[in-house]
Parts: C-alpha cells; structure tokens; sequence
C-alpha cells in the first residue's frame, strides 16, 4: 500500500488535493482513501491530508504516520520537523518551491517545483495543489495524468476546469516522467 501524506497551510487546498489524488487513483484502476487532519482551523494553519492506493481494499483507518511521499505545498514547513517525521527510507518529498532543484542527500530525494507560480500564471490564483499533484503523477507513473484530469472534471467545470487542465499539462512538463517509478512500484510490490 502506498502512503501518501499531504502538508500545507490552510487555504492552499491541501484537503482537496488529498480527495483529487484518491480520486484520480480511483479512476485509474486502484482502491484509494483520503481524508484531513486539522488543528487550528483557520486559514493559514498548519494542515496535513492523508492518501492511501492500493491494488486491493484499504482497511486501515488511521493516520498516516510513515509515509512513502511527501506532498509539501509551504516550502516553509520544511522547516517544522513534524513534517519529515516518519518519512521511510527512499521516500521522496515533492515541494513547492522557486525553481526546479533536487536535493538527493540521504536516502531520499526531496525536489522543489515552482507550483504557485505555474498556478498563479495559469488559474491566476496562489494554490499549489493542482500542480503538485500532476508532478507527482508524472513523477511516479501511478496512474495516468488523464485521470488527474478526470477528477478535475468532477469538481469543475467550464473555464475553470480549462485552466485547470492547462495548469496540469504545464506542470507535468517540469518534471521527469518515471523519475519515482521505481520507489512507488517498490512500495506496492
């Protein structure tokens, strides 16, 4: 089973980023759960997001405390040890960030993507989400990015849906398809 733990401030969309994920998956063939984690609920609070696929029926219910990626939406929360913790060996972080950097110290590769700028010039709003989530489709190969699009497609509709869809085509292009392929196939192996 793969786990798949999604932080960020409120207002970015972390939640709906979690239920776009399982959702995708869904529609790619794959059992998915989704589901947050608040603290202070309030705009700008930290806030985590739980995914977790598999090729068979998902019973576990808690948290996710080891996941297999990191989703980070603030680049800043890197800097909050809480969320790092757990992450398994080999497991990578995809983070909001500037410009596309890799940093494979240890044994796991954290790279940035600059997710809120692709978002501001494509739906002219400051939310990473939609971004994030199409490199890491492209990324791991999990699922096709069409059915990112799909589940798009259930939320959204009109030019809102058309930007949005431009935006995940934008953002699979930053990254190298496959690149965690073999982590994501080694976790569900």
């Amino acid at each position: 089973m793969l786990e798949i733990r999604i932080h960020g401030r409120g207002g970015q969309g972390n939640v709906v980023a979690a239920y776009l994920l399982a959702s995708a998956a869904i529609d790619g063939g794959s059992y998915a759960q989704a589901f947050p984690a608040f603290g202070a609920e309030r705009r700008g609070a930290p806030v985590a997001a739980f995914v977790r696929i598999d090729d068979k029926p998902i019973r576990r219910r808690c948290q996710v405390r080891e996941p297999d990626f990191l989703i980070v939406q603030d680049p800043a929360l890197m800097d909050v040890p809480e969320t790092l913790s757990g992450l398994r060996a080999r497991g990578t972080v995809l983070v909001d960030g500037a410009a596309l950097e890799i940093d494979g110290s240890g044994d796991n590769e954290i790279l940035t993507i600059p997710a809120t700028r692709l978002a501001m010039e494509h739906i002219g709003r400051p939310v990473p989400n939609t971004a994030l989530l199409a490199a890491f489709i492209t990324l791991t190969q999990l699922m096709p990015v069409s059915a990112l699009i799909d589940a798009l497609a259930e939320r959204f509709k009109g030019p809102i849906l058309e930007k949005n869809q431009r935006l995940v085509e934008a953002a699979a292009a930053t990254v190298e398809a496959g690149r965690w392929q073999e982590v994501a196939h080694a976790v569900s192996a």
